[in-house]
């Protein structure tokens, strides 16, 4: 005998799992590592500290 189960549960846990699914997706394609984003922090700094050392004052 097969189980009884809840048609409007059962959609919403697909809807659920899709979007889950999809969420997973979008972060291997676009999410960047902590140290790739301490990488290109550290970098923009260091290009900062250039440009300022080189400023002329009056």
């Amino acid at each position: 005998m097969t189980d009884i189960i809840n048609l409007r549960t059962a959609r919403k846990q697909a809807a659920r799992d899709k979007q889950r699914g999809q969420a997973n997706e979008n972060a291997a394609r676009h999410a960047r590592s902590k140290a790739s984003r301490a990488l290109e922090k550290a970098e923009a700094a260091k290009a900062r500290a250039h440009l300022d050392a080189h400023k002329r004052t009056p």
